[in-house]
């Protein structure tokens, strides 16, 4: 009893401090269906699907939200781009049919560019990945298995996810995954996965905004020691919130 006391003391802190993000943030720029978001500081890339006219899109905004560059990012029946992830110079996603069990690219573009430097096919639709020093790491239509693979696109493991969280963007951050999405009932949930076991060790229960979108549906990322959602489609607004240890 103790014990499940403490857990929801745990669980009503977040909440409260969920309640006053430190910073929301229109993205001054046309937006569709937001997908993922990376920063590093001073720019934000953001990945985003209009389904309607079969187009995706590689957004490149300044941090305070000022629109600087749209590149389309489609391949054919693929123009779905998801979650990313940049490392380094790079910004690393996939690009997939808008459906489930069907085919995807995994590209790398120049993060300064936005140009091509890689790209390699996987027989499915992969909706979001992260990028470790050795790997990048995949979820396909709501991250029912993750994908590994090495930086050349080899598979190196397939593995079911055990969590029931529906991941719409991942990032590696000090050595785990960090996963957000939604749960049965569209309940919000960041999640931190050890690695390489990919178990459950941490859940960050999250609300919704005024709009009534779950704050995890979509873009997810961690920088400076704060939690960056973009959780909803054009006029999109990004939250900030300092992340508890």
């Amino acid at each position: 009893m103790r014990l499940a006391l403490l857990v929801l003391s745990a669980y009503a802190a977040l909440a409260q401090d969920f309640a006053t993000p430190e910073r929301v943030l229109e993205l001054q720029g046309k937006t569709y269906h937001v997908q993922g978001i990376d920063t590093d500081g001073a720019r934000l890339w953001v990945t985003s699907v209009d389904r309607p006219t079969s187009k995706g899109y590689l957004h490149v905004f300044t941090v305070d939200g000022k629109l600087e560059r749209t590149m389309e990012v489609q391949a054919g029946d693929r123009y779905h781009p998801g979650g990313l992830q940049v490392a380094g110079d790079s910004v690393w996603f996939p690009v997939a049919e808008y459906r489930a069990s069907s085919t995807s690219f995994i590209q790398k573009r120049n993060k300064q560019t936005l140009e091509l430097e890689f790209e390699f096919s996987v027989a499915d639709h992969i909706g979001c990945v992260a990028v470790t020093p050795e790997f990048i790491i995949g979820g396909n239509w709501d991250s029912k298995d993750f994908y590994i693979w090495d930086h050349s696109g080899k598979l190196i493991r397939k593995v079911a996810s055990e969590t029931a969280n529906a991941y719409q963007d991942l990032k590696f951050v000090s050595g785990a995954l960090v996963a957000s999405g939604l749960r049965a009932g569209k309940q919000g949930a960041v999640d931190w996965l050890e690695w390489p076991s990919l178990r459950l060790k941490r859940r960050v229960v999250v609300p919704n905004t005024d709009r009534g979108v779950p704050l995890t549906q979509e873009g997810m990322t961690i920088f400076n020691g704060r939690l960056w959602l973009l959780p909803e489609d054009g006029p999109s607004r990004l939250f900030v919130f300092p992340l508890l240890p």
